[in-house]
């Protein structure tokens, strides 16, 4: 089966095969929230991105081989409402933004700054802190040696736009900014992302329309 990422909550999750990386994202909770499974295939360690919602549902994706560790994209409520009881279960090592640990209500044991870089296995991802939907956002860019790069946003870039920055000028500005800079400077067109809610889409898709985003202010 080929993946488009079109996934809905109460549905199977949907699988993205890489050579050195499998991701199966699942939707989760009344907000239709998305999570990431993320299991290196040379040595079979995964990665949970945002236990969202629906405990039960994370934990028979995750399977008998568990998870090492569970990144929070952000502070919001809907990322983390299952991750008390996904960390219970499974001893998972906690990750989150610098600036957001302090507003998700289970400790994180590593705060992660720009730039740091989070293994699965043989893999690794590298974080990079995008301010303004909240003040500690990250996304997570996996650069694939072996095809174009991936990307899980949060709710900082979704197909159409960045996220919500409830109608603040100046927040809305440094998100844009960060995202432009953080995200399409730096890779390409083919690049896939993996939003916090809804579709996938790549940078290509998206990159035509940063002008209007800019002077629509949202």
């Amino acid at each position: 089966m080929t993946y488009s990422g079109a996934v809905k909550v109460g549905g199977p999750a949907d699988v993205h095969e890489l050579t050195d990386l499998m991701i199966s994202k699942v939707a989760v909770g009344p907000m239709d929230n998305n999570s990431y499974l993320l299991r290196c295939r040379a040595t079979g360690e995964q990665l949970l991105i945002d236990a969202a919602a629906e405990p039960d549902t994370l934990l028979r994706l995750i399977g008998d081989d568990s998870i090492a560790s569970v990144v929070t994209t952000h502070r919001h409520g809907d990322h983390w409402q299952a991750l008390a009881e996904v960390v219970a279960a499974t001893g998972a090592r906690t990750y989150a933004g610098r600036y957001d640990a302090e507003g998700i209500p289970v400790p994180t044991d590593v705060p992660v700054e720009d730039g740091d870089e989070i293994a699965v296995g043989r893999v690794r991802l590298t974080a990079r802190h995008l301010v303004g939907h909240t003040p500690g956002s990250i996304a997570l860019v996996y650069d694939d040696p072996h095809g174009p790069p991936h990307v899980f946003t949060g709710d900082c870039l979704f197909p159409g736009g960045v996220g919500n920055t409830h109608q603040n000028a100046e927040a809305f500005a440094r998100l844009l900014g960060d995202v432009e800079t953080k995200l399409f400077g730096p890779l390409p067109d083919e690049t896939w992302v993996y939003p916090g809610h809804g579709n996938d889409t790549t940078l290509g898709a998206e990159r035509p329309h940063l002008a209007e985003w800019r002077a629509r202010g949202w």
